[in-house]
């Protein structure tokens, strides 16, 4: 009998009309948990519902079917744009299985600790930070009945009462953890295969949700260290295409060129894809990174005007993005730029010079993402918006950090199924939880913005399914492409 079920909530799922596109990938969060768990002797019963076959992953009945016969204690692990169908799915667990105990864990919890546990008694404990120290602590006091006071990282309730105990310190060497448990999963089976070469990142950038997680500090694997593990899945599992999932691989000339270095020494045949900073890169490093195998450098843009870089303390300015898009577009066979639009801050003179550098990049080859600004709860921009602005939702416009699969999309717009009303009152009942799926002023900073977006090819008119396929997008929500095109694939 296992001392823990890990259940991974985190799906890409995706429904256009009649059509539903979702891909796997590899659950790295639960992969390391359930690696570092076993080290210490543990034994954990793995399963990723994102390869669970239901024509319908989210009705409920699916999920506890897949859950069956669970160990004593259940964890589950979601992001933000399943943490309501995840609260409303542990209450079912609940039902279906009294008596065990729930741990909610992932990002999606993330600065909602206490409301989560005060309004949904049904959730047990939430496990907060890397889960590699404190999970092992957690599991053996839960399977031993201690009491849970000196156990890091964890929020709970006893009784009446909730407790927040002060978190873990952060794991500094990360060539110290263990390689994911692949052991636990079909690799072949995984359209998206990641590798983690950091944790954290160090800008401020008030919109960002994940640089909070890890409280600003970060710290990276060593070149080696990555290549090792890219090494092994290419020779166990045939991995030849790799996404380096966090925001911080690029961190320093020297680390990229050591990791360039190791990854040529070694010989491996294979290709990689890659999140950067206009201000951290320059031509020999991107000239290195091309050689080696790279065929995507994303960038994080998010706006053309100086005044919004500013405001939103990015860390660099327009020209720096102009001076580097047009030569990454030289090197690497595809450009990501990555737009955030939405900011309440933002005039349309400030979108408008947004607006004209994402013509111009798509004009020069890259490929334009933009997305509308999600607020979620652990962000800055959040937390100075909070008291002094209201949050509309809207249901036929969701931003797109926070498409959960339930909606589907149809003309360029939004339809929420009247079978998922329910999960979605949930969100509306909350907003002070779930506040990522809101806008502010909806009328006068949204909508003007997303028709010029429409206007220039960004998102498509609402011109109904059968015009949607050589769109760009949908809706308000990522530009849709090929399935061979995906997160982790090139068309070659």
């Amino acid at each position: 009998m296992a001392d823990l079920t890990l259940l991974n909530l985190n799906m890409l799922f995706m429904r256009y009309g009649e059509e539903i596109e979702k891909e796997a990938h590899v659950p790295l969060g639960c992969l390391y948990l359930s690696k570092a768990l076993e080290n210490e002797g543990y034994k954990v019963d793995f399963r990723d519902y994102q390869m669970s076959d239901y024509e319908d992953p989210f009705d409920l009945n699916n999920l506890i079917e897949y859950l069956a016969d669970p160990a004593e204690i259940i964890g589950l692990s979601c992001m933000a744009n399943l943490l309501p169908f995840t609260i409303n799915a542990i209450k079912e667990i609940k039902k279906a299985f009294p008596g065990k105990k729930i741990i909610l864990g992932g990002v999606g919890a993330k600065a909602v600790e206490n409301k989560i546990l005060e309004r949904f008694p049904w959730i047990d404990l939430i496990s907060r930070g890397e889960a590699e120290k404190s999970g092992i602590q957690l599991i053996e006091a839960l399977l031993k009945n201690k009491s849970l006071e000196t156990v890091l990282g964890i929020s709970y309730r006893e009784g009446d009462k909730i407790f927040h105990n002060p978190d873990c310190n952060r794991i500094t060497d990360l060539d110290q953890i263990a390689f994911p448990a692949f052991e636990k999963i079909e690799l072949s089976k995984y359209a998206g295969y990641g590798i983690m070469t950091s944790r954290g990142c160090p800008y401020p950038c008030t919109f960002c949700s994940v640089a909070p997680v890890w409280n600003l500090e970060s710290y990276s694997r060593t070149p080696k260290n990555i290549v090792d593990e890219m090494e092994y899945l290419n020779k166990e599992a045939g991995v030849d295409l790799f996404l380096f999932q966090d925001e911080f691989f690029i961190s320093t000339r020297d680390h990229v060129v050591d990791f360039c270095s190791e990854l040529k020494r070694r010989k491996l045949d294979v290709e990689w894809k890659a999140f950067g900073r206009v201000n951290l890169v320059d031509m020999d490093m991107m000239h290195a990174m091309a050689d080696t195998g790279c065929l995507e450098l994303r960038f994080g843009i998010e706006s053309g005007s100086d005044k919004i870089l500013k405001l939103t303390k990015k860390g660099f300015t327009a020209a720096q993005s102009l001076e580097i898009i047009p030569k990454a577009v030289k090197i690497f066979p595809r450009v990501d730029a990555f737009y955030i639009w939405g900011f309440p801050f933002e005039t349309l003179e400030d979108f408008n010079q947004s607006l004209f550098q994402m013509i111009s990049f798509r004009m020069m080859g890259a490929r334009i993402l933009p997305s509308l600004l999600s607020l979620l709860p652990q962000t800055e921009l959040y937390r100075e918006y909070a008291d002094k602005a209201v949050l509309e939702f809207c249901p036929y416009l969701l931003p797109e950090f926070v498409f959960t699969g339930h909606e589907i999309c149809v003309g360029g717009e939004v339809e929420i199924p009247k079978k998922y009303s329910e999960y979605f009152k949930l969100i509306t009942d909350n907003p002070d939880i779930f506040p990522g799926f809101f806008h502010i002023d909806l009328e006068n900073n949204v909508l003007p913005k997303l028709a010029l977006l429409r206007q220039f090819g960004f998102y498509p008119e609402s011109e109904g399914l059968s015009k949607l396929d050589n769109k760009e997008s949908c809706g308000a929500h990522s530009p849709r492409i090929a399935p061979q095109e995906l997160a982790t694939r090139v068309g070659k």
